[in-house]
C-alpha cells in the first residue's frame, strides 16, 4: 500500500508524494486536517498533482542523504523532472522551517508537456475551498489561514489545469499564512541549496554502523521528519487509517506520541549521535513527566495535550475502500500500565547521562523517579490494555510486567548515583517482585517461552525484549529457547513475524509486524548468532517500498506494505538492529 510514496518535510509539517501527486500534507500541524489527502479519498481528498502529459516512465528517488525528493518523466515528448522539498536550513542562529511547499520542473531534453492540478480542501474533505488570482499567485480561500500558490507558471494553465510545454524551468510555491514575498526563481533555487546542505551536513554530523550505512542513513533521515521541532514529540507516524491489512477494519490515527516508543526511539538517537534530537525529546517526555505527577497515558498529542477523541469520518471512502477513517485515538483513554517503567528507561538518561549535567536538580529527578516508581509498585499485577492495545480486554501482560522490572532496576541505578539509599532500596525489592511474577507466572517451561499474558500459552513478538532489556541474558539458558519458541510459533512466510496470533478485538490478525522481524534480528545478535541475525536482516532491507521506507505491517504473502507510513518504530527497529549486527570501525 505504501509503495511509491516518498516522505519530504522540515520537521514543522511532512508530506508524501507518489510520482508527482501530493498524496498527504497537513497543516498548520502533522495532527491537523489534510490539506491534500488524496491518500484516503481521490474525489474528497483535494489534489496537488504535476503530471507528465503522456509520461511512460515515472522514477523517483532521493537527492543522496536528503528528504529532497527528485521525480523524472520520460515520454516521446521529452523527458523533465521535478524537485519536491519542504525548506529547511539554519537561519538568525534558528531553523527556518516554514510551512512551504517548494516544487521545481526542470526539463531534461525534448519538448515534455506538464499538466498541474492544485485543489486544496480542508476538514477532512468537508470544505472544498474557491480561489481568486492576483497578479502571480493564486489565493485560495475558506481555510483556517491564508494559501497561497505563487508560480511563474501561467496561472491560467493552472486554474484550467491545462498542459503547457515546459519550455524552461518553472518554479511553483504553496504557502500557509506567510506567503511568499521574495523574488519567486531566485528564493526557491537558493531554498533547494540551502536545504540540500542542510540535510548533507546533517548526516555527517551523525554516526553510522560500518554496515548497512545507506540503510541507516534514510532511516535517521526519516526518525529526524517524524520529531516535531516545536516541542520535541516524536509521532509514530505521517498518516491516519491506512489499514494493517485489507478488510481488517484497524486503521488507526498514528499521529501522535506513544510514550512506549520512547526507550527505544532513544536509543537509536544516540547510537545515531543526534544529541539535539535526543534532548528534545527528552525535555517533551520530562515536561510529560512533572506536568502529570506521576500519572500517565500512553499517548499524548505533539504539544503534549493528554486528549484526541476518536471519531470515524464517514464522508471519506478511505484507502481503496477500506474504511472507518478514524481522527483521534481511543488509546488516549486506555490503561496500558507499561509506561511507566519505560517513563522511568527514557528520562534516566538526563540523570545519568554526563553530557545532561545540571539539566535537572537532583531533588526533582529523584522525585520523578520515586513517583513514577510509586505507579508501579500500585499497578504491578493490575491488567490492563497491554502493548498491542486491546480494546475489549483487559489482561495481566507480560511485556508490562516486563517493563515494570526494566524500570524498577533503572530506577534503582538512578538512585545509587544520586545517592538516595532508600530509593534504591525500595526499587531493588520491585524489581525483584517483578522478575518472581515473570519467572511464576509467565515462562511457560513446556513452551519454552515467556508468555505473552499470565497463566496464559499464547506468545507475544514483544517479549523477545526480555533479550534486549537484560532480563533474559544471553548466558541464561532460557534465552535460546525464548527467542527460538517466538520464532517457530509466530513467523509466517519465512522470518517475518507477526506479533500475536491469538484473536483480539478485531479476530486473527493477518499481517506481519514490520518491527517484530527487527527486533527478532537484534535478539539473534545478542545471543551471539549474527550469521543468523544478518541473513534475517538482509532479507529485511530487501522490503522496502523501493525509497529505503517502511510502513507498520507487511503482507506475508506479496510482501505489500500495509498500514500506517512511514512508521517511526519500524526505521528504529531497523536501526538498532544494524548497529547490534554491523562489525564495528575497529
Amino acid at each position: 500500500m505504501a509503495n511509491g510514496l516518498g516522505i519530504i518535510g522540515n520537521c514543522s509539517y511532512a508530506a508524501l508524494l507518489d510520482r508527482g501527486s501530493v498524496e498527504w500534507l497537513c497543516w498548520p500541524r502533522p495532527d491537523s486536517s489534510f490539506v491534500f489527502g488524496a491518500l484516503l479519498d481521490r474525489q474528497r481528498g483535494g489534489a496537488f498533482v504535476v503530471e507528465g502529459v503522456g509520461a511512460e516512465e515515472i522514477t523517483q528517488e532521493y537527492l543522496e542523504n536528503t528528504n529532497v525528493l527528485r521525480t523524472t518523466f520520460t515520454g516521446p515528448g521529452g523527458s523533465f523532472e521535478l524537485i519536491d522539498f519542504a525548506p529547511r536550513f539554519a537561519q538568525y542562529g534558528r531553523h527556518y522551517k516554514p510551512l512551504m511547499l517548494v516544487r521545481i520542473l526542470r526539463r531534461v531534453d525534448g519538448e515534455p508537456r506538464v499538466r498541474i492540478r492544485c485543489r486544496p480542501v480542508y476538514d477532512y474533505g468537508a470544505v472544498e475551498t474557491r480561489s481568486w488570482r492576483a497578479s502571480n499567485h493564486i489565493e485560495y480561500t475558506d481555510l483556517p489561514a491564508p494559501v497561497r500558490l505563487t508560480t511563474n507558471v501561467p496561472l491560467s494553465y493552472l486554474e484550467e489545469e491545462r498542459p503547457f510545454l515546459l519550455e524552461r524551468d518553472h518554479h511553483v510555491v504553496l504557502t500557509w499564512g506567510e506567503p511568499l514575498e521574495a523574488g519567486l526563481e531566485e528564493t526557491a533555487e537558493r531554498f533547494l541549496e540551502r536545504t540540500v546542505d542542510y540535510w548533507r551536513q546533517w548526516v555527517k554530523g551523525t554516526r553510522t554502523p560500518r554496515d548497512y550505512q545507506r540503510e541507516v542513513i534514510r532511516s535517521a533521515l526519516v526518525l529526524k521528519l517524524h520529531q516535531y521541532e516545536d516541542t520535541g514529540a516524536l509521532l509514530a507516524a505521517t498518516t491516519t487509517s491506512l489499514p494493517e491489512h485489507p478488510g481488517s477494519g484497524r486503521t488507526w490515527d498514528y499521529r501522535y506520541c506513544w510514550l512506549r516508543d520512547a526507550y527505544f526511539t532513544l536509543n537509536a538517537l544516540e547510537r545515531l549521535g543526534s544529541n539535539d534530537e535526543m534532548e528534545r525529546f527528552l525535555v517533551y517526555l520530562r515536561n510529560l513527566g512533572e506536568e502529570s505527577a506521576g500519572m500517565l497515558q500512553p499517548v499524548y498529542t505533539i504539544s503534549g495535550g493528554d486528549r484526541a477523541p476518536e471519531r470515524e469520518i464517514e464522508a471519506l471512502a478511505g484507502y481503496r475502500g477500506e474504511k472507518p477513517v478514524r481522527v483521534g485515538n481511543q488509546a488516549f483513554e486506555h490503561v496500558q500500565n507499561d509506561v511507566y517503567g519505560e517513563m522511568i528507561l527514557a528520562v534516566s538518561r538526563l540523570f545519568l547521562d554526563a553530557r545532561f549535567a545540571g539539566e535537572v536538580p537532583p531533588s526533582t529527578a529523584l522525585d520523578l523517579v520515586s513517583q513514577l516508581l510509586e505507579q508501579i509498585e500500585v499497578r504491578l499485577e493490575d491488567p490492563d490494555a497491554g502493548p498491542w492495545e486491546l480494546r475489549g480486554m483487559r489482561k495481566l501482560h507480560g511485556f508490562t510486567v516486563l517493563a515494570h522490572w526494566a524500570g524498577a532496576q533503572r530506577a534503582a541505578e538512578v538512585a545509587s548515583v544520586l545517592g538516595d539509599a532508600a530509593l534504591e532500596a525500595r526499587a531493588g525489592a520491585l524489581r525483584q517482585r517483578a522478575g518472581s511474577i515473570l519467572d511464576g507466572r509467565f515462562w511457560d517451561d513446556e513452551l519454552g517461552a515467556l508468555t505473552q499474558a499470565a497463566d496464559e500459552p499464547h506468545l507475544d513478538a514483544a517479549m523477545l525484549l526480555a533479550v534486549q532489556l537484560g532480563f533474559l541474558e544471553a548466558d541464561d539458558p532460557r534465552a535460546e529457547r525464548h527467542v527460538d519458541t517466538i520464532r517457530e510459533q509466530l513467523r509466517i512466510n519465512g522470518d517475518l513475524l507477526q506479533r500475536y496470533r491469538a484473536p483480539d478485538d478485531f479476530g486473527r490478525p493477518v499481517a506481519a509486524f514490520t518491527v517484530c522481524s527487527f527486533w527478532l534480528a537484534e535478539a539473534l545478535a545478542l545471543l551471539g548468532r549474527h550469521e543468523e541475525g544478518r541473513a534475517l536482516f538482509d532479507h529485511l532491507l530487501t522490503l522496502h517500498n523501493g525509497l529505503g521506507l517502511y510502513s507498520e505491517d507487511i503482507l506475508p504473502e506479496t510482501y505489500e506494505q500495509t498500514g500506517n507510513f512511514p512508521q517511526t518504530y519500524s526505521h528504529v527497529g531497523l536501526i538498532n538492529a544494524a548497529f547490534r549486527l554491523s562489525r564495528r570501525w575497529e
